[in-house]
């Protein structure tokens, strides 16, 4: 298998790039392992209406039987979102061995990052990052993401790190690769489903345009990487924060108490944090996600725009 037998783009994605059009990434674990069906396939179709209506081409992430999909149809979208957790879940140091059983899998972020610089994607919209977490010190549970945005040229738009996380030491890591967290009209990193976390981030600006540019001269200066877009939760959606604090300490000491870790961790987490919230923290993951998508798709916009 070749690196072109692999890679399969959709043709509207193709030509959109082809043509220097606009693209944004999509990353698919949201559908497979973030949210119950059918919230996911809806969440999924309304991420790609909203870049759409920014006037760039979205394109959805995911492995399929062996592929690396960039593109997803709308078919393979409501697969993946059946499947559910029956679909496996790819990280980075996946990939190759999923790509040889013939897999289906969501990408997560790290994941999703290194299939669209492959395909030349340079902007990629997700929910949150994953990042350091919480207890670290023990278990030394701290997610691929961090390293994939050190390395690789694709600017992630997030509402911050994961609340189940610790953000503070997330941010020391992210300070010490060289990654640039760029705030989107805040001074604060967002804390997923709240509107700040108490951190700062290294940067603010407030146009898409600006985060634009800041993309393209931390190209021309050398750097390999790419860069964090903390764009937080619309008020009307955003949860307040010592009242979801109180459900994540209490999904957190359940996870622990079963004895659950690794990849399966998150999805758990977030499934109960849900369940404790009676569905708000499920609402606010929705909002967040589509407020992410549309800024992402004014960046890559601005982005196209800028180019020589």
């Amino acid at each position: 298998m070749t690196s072109t037998d692999m890679l399969h783009i959709a043709p509207e994605v193709h030509q959109a790039l082809s043509t220097g059009q606009a693209v944004v990434a999509l990353e698919s674990t949201l559908v497979a392992h973030g949210m119950p069906f059918p919230h996911n396939l809806q969440t999924g179709r309304a991420l790609e209406q909203a870049v759409r209506e920014q006037g760039a081409v979205p394109a959805t992430i995911a492995l399929i039987e062996g592929s690396l999909v960039v593109g997803l149809s709308g078919d393979q979208l409501e697969h993946l979102a059946a499947r559910g957790h029956d679909a496996a879940k790819a990280s980075c140091r996946d990939l190759a061995a999923l790509l040889v059983s013939r897999a289906t899998a969501g990408t997560t972020v790290a994941a999703t990052m290194r299939i669209a610089a492959l395909a030349g994607i340079a902007v990629f919209a997700t929910g949150g990052i994953g990042g350091v977490h919480r207890g670290a010190a023990h278990s030394f549970d701290i997610s691929a993401d961090l390293g994939e945005l050190a390395r690789t040229p694709v600017a992630v738009v997030c509402a911050g790190a994961k609340s189940i996380l610790d953000i503070g030491k997330t941010l020391e890591v992210l300070e010490t690769l060289g990654v640039p967290v760029l705030g989107y009209r805040t001074d604060e990193f967002p804390a997923f489903y709240a509107r700040s976390s108490g951190h700062a981030v290294s940067h603010r600006f407030d146009s898409a345009e600006d985060i634009a540019r800041v993309i393209a001269w931390h190209r021309r200066v050398g750097h390999a990487g790419g860069v964090l877009v903390a764009n937080p939760i619309p008020e009307s959606a955003a949860l307040e924060a010592g009242r979801i604090e109180a459900r994540i300490a209490e999904a957190i000491a359940r996870a622990e108490a079963a004895g659950i870790s690794g990849k399966a961790l998150t999805p758990y987490l977030l499934q109960r944090i849900n369940e404790l919230s009676e569905g708000e923290s499920l609402q606010a993951n929705i909002a967040l996600a589509k407020n992410n998508a549309v800024l992402a798709g004014d960046i890559a916009v601005a982005l196209v725009k800028q180019a020589p």
